[in-house]
């Protein structure tokens, strides 16, 4: 399992006071100020999250607003944007059974219901219709993306390192 989670991501300046566009990947998106100090994907910065609230853009409603400690200008925050934020594990909420993190689910083998291998998850996404599965055929370059569905991913064995899917006809080629 992963160590660290990333639980956010800064995306543009806001204004010109140093506050920063924040995609968060909690399960409630205010939750990520309740976190603690978050860091840089490589370690070596660290943010703390001094204000946070939802955009108020009604083109844009699926980021919030963040005054991160010690940005104080839009120079500065425009430095940060793709930046991704993450945490230790152990500061994260369990999960329910039917509840994963993310970066548990990358790397896990894929097989179909009837026990043939045909990839690794390679990524999950939302672009807003629910979560989506990215998988990499085995042997391949290319990938697959499945709806993360009960129908469709029926088992989640995070501890025997795979996933079972029941996956539409046609969808993996031979």
């Amino acid at each position: 399992m992963a160590e660290r989670i990333c639980v956010a991501q800064i995306g543009a300046a806001h204004g010109t006071r140093g506050e920063v566009r924040l995609k968060s990947f909690t399960a409630d998106p205010m939750a990520v100020k309740d976190y603690g100090t978050l860091e840089s994907e490589d370690g070596t910065a660290t943010f703390r999250i001094e204000a946070l609230r939802p955009a108020k853009s009604h083109l844009v409603k699926s980021h919030l607003v963040a005054q991160l400690a010690g940005i104080r200008d839009r120079t500065t925050a425009e430095g940060l944007a793709n930046l991704r934020l993450f945490v230790p594990r152990e500061r994260l909420p369990a999960t329910d059974s039917d509840e994963f993190y993310h970066a548990d689910l990358i790397g896990l083998a894929v097989v179909t219901t009837d026990g043939h291998a045909v990839g690794t998850v390679v990524a999950i996404h939302d672009f807003g219709a629910g979560d989506i599965l990215e998988v990499r055929q085995q042997g391949r370059r290319d990938t697959v993306m499945l709806p993360f569905t009960a129908a469709t991913v029926p088992v989640v064995d995070v501890a025997g390192g795979r996933i079972v899917i029941n996956p539409p006809d046609g969808v993996f080629k031979e």
